[in-house]
């Protein structure tokens, strides 16, 4: 059984999240690793495919790389409301292609296919590892996980000279597949099949697999750094560091409040969410239909619990670059460890709006925390969250927060130590504080 979150030091909270980190190299792990935390916890694990208890109590269930879990309250009735701590599962890099094994110039190679939008060059001169689920021919899914096996090698500046000058220039065909192995003999080249050393991983042979996705990510374990040791530096953390503050808040939440607490970790959202397991798909209301539907609510009444609902989108956010500031919008200048993000935008890119910004005040007041804003330069657009999303699919009130990373969207990415703890303690108070909103 885990410690009590509440009690967990900032020192214990980050030990605690590279080993999230660490054991999540994929979507599939990720949820994985979640539910089996909840369940180590008390929560019951449900089957999509099976009725489900109408009585009180801590429930989570997973599809693919998304894991919704929640609290059902005692004397919880067809108009209790809902918080929602909103996340994603998923992170940019790269995804094996059919036929994942190429061997060129002697080498063994894997062909991989780029997911979302990462910074390239930030995967040159990396041990890399194969991650995600297989499925075999018995029908059976199996979690997989490798150790460093891969590299994308840099060119070496003797054969670019102009590499300093011009930048480094990546067709993403040619120049982004990881070497494995240097191909020898047929039974050498064979035995770094690339599926060869997937399955093996998991005790399966290669031969017995009949369908895989599985990603690229960083071997490198996430490692604390500064003179102060202030900052962490750790593949994923957009946004694996909202999905481990959300469970981190759950398993704090007070399962006796007038309110149904509930973290939905979403997949594919750095790919438009746009899936079954993203918050553009069904999972959700799928998931609120049954709960509600087992509280008897009529339509009527499922209306007014969404009226009296919030929805906390936690997306990580962009603080402040020293050597890019003109980037930035000139007044709004987010740092490290001096608060989570409370993101705004016009143009509903994130869905914060005066109502949601005085909930965050109270929820970081009650928190004990500082919270900064976040808002880009009008030259440079945003991306966005899944909180305009959900709030489109079912009119939740909804507010985007996160925590500022620099390098977001690299292999490797930064935070303040501090602002972990910030967003688990402004998370916990978002599950268990009256809102006067």
């Amino acid at each position: 059984m885990m410690s009590a979150p509440s009690v967990l030091s900032t020192d214990e909270l980050i030990e605690d999240l590279s080993s999230f980190v660490t054991e999540s190299p994929s979507s599939y792990h990720a949820a994985a690793v979640t539910a089996q935390r909840l369940v180590e916890a008390g929560f019951t694990h449900l089957g999509e495919h099976q009725d489900w208890p109408v009585e009180p109590g801590k429930y989570v269930v997973v599809r693919d790389g998304a894991v919704l879990a929640w609290i059902l309250p005692a004397g919880a009735g067809p108009t209790t409301p809902l918080r929602v701590l909103g996340a994603h599962t998923d992170s940019p890099g790269f995804k094996l292609k059919p036929k994942s094994t190429v061997v060129r110039q002697g080498w063994v190679q894997a062909g991989v296919e780029i997911y979302g939008g990462p910074l390239l060059n930030s995967w040159l001169d990396r041990e890399l590892r194969l991650a995600g689920r297989i499925v075999t021919r018995d029908g059976a899914t199996h979690l997989v996980a490798t150790g460093p096996v891969a590299r994308i090698p840099q060119l070496a500046i003797h054969l670019d000279r102009q590499v300093n000058n011009d930048g480094v220039k990546l067709g993403k065909q040619q120049q982004t597949m990881p070497i494995l192995a240097v191909a020898g003999s047929p039974d050498a080249a064979a035995e770094a099949d690339v599926l060869n050393v997937v399955s093996r991983s998991a005790g399966v042979g290669a031969e017995q697999v009949d369908g895989y996705d599985v990603v690229i990510a960083d071997a490198q374990a996430p490692a604390r750094f500064g003179p102060k040791r202030e900052f962490l530096a750790s593949g994923r953390l957009d946004n694996l560091s909202s999905v481990h503050a959300g469970l981190q808040a759950l398993l704090a939440a007070d399962s006796s409040a007038g309110m149904i607490p509930m973290l939905a970790a979403f997949d594919h959202e750095e790919l438009g969410s746009a899936s079954r397991s993203g918050a553009a798909g069904p999972f959700l209301e799928e998931v609120l239909d049954r709960i509600y539907e087992g509280l008897e609510a009529t339509v009527s009444q499922r209306a007014q619990a969404y009226a009296g609902s919030w929805h906390l989108s936690v997306d990580a956010g962009h603080a402040v670059h020293p050597n890019y500031s003109e980037r930035h919008d000139p007044a709004n200048r987010p740092l490290p460890n001096a608060g989570p993000l409370l993101k705004i935008n016009a143009n509903q890119r994130y869905t914060t709006d005066a109502p949601g910004a005085a909930m965050w005040a109270q929820v970081c007041r009650a928190a004990g925390v500082p919270s900064q804003e976040f808002v880009s330069n009008n030259d440079i657009p945003c991306g966005s969250t899944i909180g305009p999303i959900t709030a489109t699919r079912l009119g939740i009130r909804t507010v985007d927060v996160g925590i500022p990373l620099l390098s977001m969207h690299s292999a490797r990415e930064m935070c303040g130590v501090e602002d972990i703890a910030h967003l688990r303690d402004a998370a916990t108070a978002f599950f268990t504080q009256d809102l006067s909103v």
